[in-house]
């Protein structure tokens, strides 16, 4: 079945990366930056509570194993193009990002196409979100030494996209090319 709870709310994340630009930028709205990162959060619980749902009552589907990530890349990127916007951070750090989120998009496609295999998130993957979390919690508020930790977040991704690519290719590609 296509509409399941945690369907539903991979379509609410999708909804959300609209919602999160306004919000920031609506300098009439008291605390406008505050609702905007409420609803980031709300995305990041979200992200949590239908994985949670779906892998435990049984409710995975393909397209939740596809929409999910992209709903969360989506929302990655739209805050950071928010920051930028803001000058709160440089546009190289969304071109690295969206560098690496579209590395990962064009592999997990090839992978499904050729091999049917749907690309799961992993400890690395995991990692790398909860440090953006932190960095863009701590970018948000101004918090001291927030540029730092955007930069081990950043190392991070890439060391998890390196980690997808290894782990991937040897699991999908290479043991399952034809012999020459």
């Amino acid at each position: 079945m296509f509409m399941n709870v945690p369907n539903a709310l991979t379509l609410a994340r999708f909804f959300m990366v609209g919602v999160f630009p306004y919000l920031y930028f609506s300098e009439g709205l008291a605390n406008n930056k505050v609702w905007a990162f409420a609803v980031f959060i709300l995305a990041g619980l979200t992200d949590v509570l239908d994985g949670w749902i779906a892998r435990h009552h049984n409710l995975e589907t393909k397209w939740g194993k596809l929409m999910d990530p992209l709903a969360d890349k989506l929302m990655l990127l739209m805050v950071l193009i928010c920051l930028a916007i803001d000058e709160v951070i440089s546009y190289w750090v969304i071109l690295v990002i969206a560098f690496k989120e579209l590395i990962m998009i064009l592999g997990a496609a090839f992978l499904y196409k050729e091999r049917e295999v749907v690309v799961q998130s992993n400890f690395y993957g995991k990692s790398a979100t909860v440090l953006f979390y932190l960095a863009v919690t701590a970018l948000i508020f101004e918090l001291p030494y927030a540029e730092y930790i955007l930069v081990v977040a950043i190392a991070s991704t890439i060391l998890a996209l390196i980690q997808y690519t290894v782990l991937n290719y040897k699991r999908n590609i290479k043991k399952k090319s034809p012999e020459k």
